[in-house]
C-alpha cells in the first residue's frame, strides 16, 4: 500500500490569532485547544512583565527587560507589539515564518491592539475573538480569580468595554459560555482554516499534474 503524505507536507501553515477581553477565559481555551490538536504550534510572546508563580521563561513567555524589548522593536523583530496593563508584549516574526514554512499552523494569543497590527501586516491570518456571555459574567470571573487588586480589576473592565466593540474586525466570534462548547468551536475554526484554498494551493497543483493536459 502506498504511504500517505503527512498533512503538512504540501500546504503552508496558517497564522491563527485569538483575542479576548481579560477574564473571558482565553488562556484556558488556548490550553485545551493545544492539548486537543498536537499539530498546532503556539507562538510564545516576549514580555516585560515579571513571571507569575509557576511560569517559566520560554514556556509561557520569553521574559525580557524593557531595554531589550525596545532594542527588538528598533530592529523590527516583532510582527506586532503592544503595551497592555503597563507591560509590553510582542510576537516574534521569525517564529511565525519558520512555522508557516514548515507547514505548521501557529496560534497567537494576543490582545486587540496587537491584532490590529497583525491584520495590517498579515492579511491572510485567521482571527477569532472570544467573548464572555455578558459584562456581569466577565466581572464575576475577574473577581473570583483573587489575583488582582480592586483597582486593577476596574482597569481591566474599562479596557474590556473598549475591546468588545472591535468584534466586527474578526473573522470568527466564539462565546465562552461553556468550555467544552467553546473549545469545539475553536477546533472547527482551525480545521476549516487548513482547508482554505491558499493553504491547499500546492496540493491542488500537484493533483492537477496527475490529470495531464
Amino acid at each position: 500500500m502506498r504511504k500517505q503524505r503527512p498533512e503538512t507536507a504540501c500546504r503552508r501553515g496558517n497564522v491563527i490569532v485569538i483575542s479576548a477581553p481579560s477574564g473571558a477565559g482565553k488562556s484556558t481555551l488556548v490550553k485545551r485547544l493545544l492539548a486537543s490538536l498536537p499539530s498546532l504550534a503556539f507562538s510564545i510572546s516576549y514580555t516585560t512583565r515579571p513571571p507569575r508563580v509557576g511560569e517559566q521563561n520560554g514556556r509561557e513567555y520569553f521574559f525580557v527587560t524593557p531595554a531589550r524589548f525596545k532594542r527588538m522593536i528598533a530592529v523590527r523583530e516583532f510582527v506586532e507589539w503592544a503595551r497592555v496593563h503597563d507591560h509590553l508584549y510582542g510576537t516574534s516574526r521569525r517564529q511565525l515564518q519558520e512555522a508557516q514554512a514548515a507547514g505548521k499552523d501557529i496560534l497567537l494569543d494576543i490582545d486587540v491592539q496587537g491584532f490590529a497590527q497583525v491584520r495590517r501586516r498579515l492579511p491572510d491570518a485567521v482571527s477569532v475573538l472570544v467573548l464572555p456571555p455578558s459584562f456581569r459574567t466577565l466581572e464575576r470571573r475577574l473577581r473570583r480569580r483573587h489575583s488582582d487588586a480592586p483597582d486593577v480589576i476596574a482597569k481591566r473592565l474599562a479596557v474590556a468595554r473598549q475591546e468588545i466593540h472591535h468584534w466586527p474586525e474578526y473573522d470568527y466570534l466564539v462565546v465562552n459560555d461553556r468550555l467544552s462548547r467553546a473549545t469545539a468551536a475553536l477546533r472547527a475554526v482551525v480545521t476549516g482554516a487548513r482547508l482554505r484554498r491558499q493553504c491547499q494551493r500546492a496540493c491542488a497543483q500537484e493533483i492537477c499534474k496527475t490529470f495531464g493536459g
